[in-house]
């Protein structure tokens, strides 16, 4: 993708792995500003994370105190190491003060069943994965991870607002060209895309599954990206995750 045509034909789909990637591995044969155009972030996806419910916490500041009262005993349940999940966990106990460690396993849905039986207490999931075993009772919702409510469940807090002002982590989906794609075709492209984005059927399905439609312009999507890869290092940094 990065040595395509810059022709507006050969474009990528991207989640956050882009800004997460420079600081995982050692030598990638990319540079992830350099070597793109960003074109639009068209969607916000959040996390919610979620406690068993033998968890005295019923919301985001009694999980934090009780994290700060039994430091390094309230057991974080994670996909695996560089995971969205993963680092938005790292993110969450950097922000929090807290010594929260975390449990790795092979994939979310194996994180999801630790969480359920209680092998773990607390865990990040999609909101559309999470959903089922909310309404069952058999796990808590304390908060999401965007900055916005996300609108199938309303009622649960964004931790920005619950604990942790200005607390963000967001599994997005963007669009990029190639680098040196003309400014007229990368425009182009933004609009066909903010077009179809905000058509009615697909908002609609879109927001079903937990996703924000926010078509966020070439500028506003680059400067997301310049921001994060700031923000996923200094988070694997203080993890002590090495470059693989």
């Amino acid at each position: 993708m990065a040595k395509a045509v810059p022709d507006g034909y050969t474009l990528l789909i991207i989640q956050p792995t882009l800004t997460i990637n420079p600081s995982m591995i050692s030598k990638l044969p990319y540079d992830a500003v350099r070597d793109f155009a960003p074109v639009s972030l068209v969607v916000d996806a959040a996390q919610i994370m979620a406690v068993n419910p033998s968890v005295p916490a019923k919301n985001m500041k009694e999980l934090i105190a009780l994290a700060k009262a039994k430091p390094g005993e309230i057991m974080f349940g994670s996909p695996g190491v560089g995971t969205s999940p993963h680092l938005a966990a790292e993110l969450f106990k950097l922000t929090a003060g807290v010594d929260m460690p975390q449990v790795l396993y092979k994939g979310s849905g194996m994180a999801h069943i630790s969480l359920i039986s209680g092998e773990v207490a607390v865990a990040l999931s999609t909101v559309l994965s999470a959903i089922p075993h909310i309404k069952s009772g058999k796990i808590r919702a304390l908060g999401v991870t965007t900055l916005k409510r996300v609108a199938v469940v309303p009622e649960v807090p964004t931790i920005a607002e619950a604990a942790l002002p200005g607390f963000e982590s967001s599994q997005w989906f963007g669009i990029l060209a190639p680098a040196r794609t003309p400014r007229p075709i990368v425009e182009r492209l933004y609009q066909a895309l903010l077009r179809g984005s905000t058509s009615p059927d697909v908002k609609e399905r879109l927001l079903a599954q937990g996703v924000d439609v926010v078509n966020r312009s070439s500028e506003e999507f680059a400067a997301v990206i310049k921001r994060e890869l700031v923000q996923w290092a200094k988070v694997i940094k203080a993890a002590g995750i090495k470059p693989q």
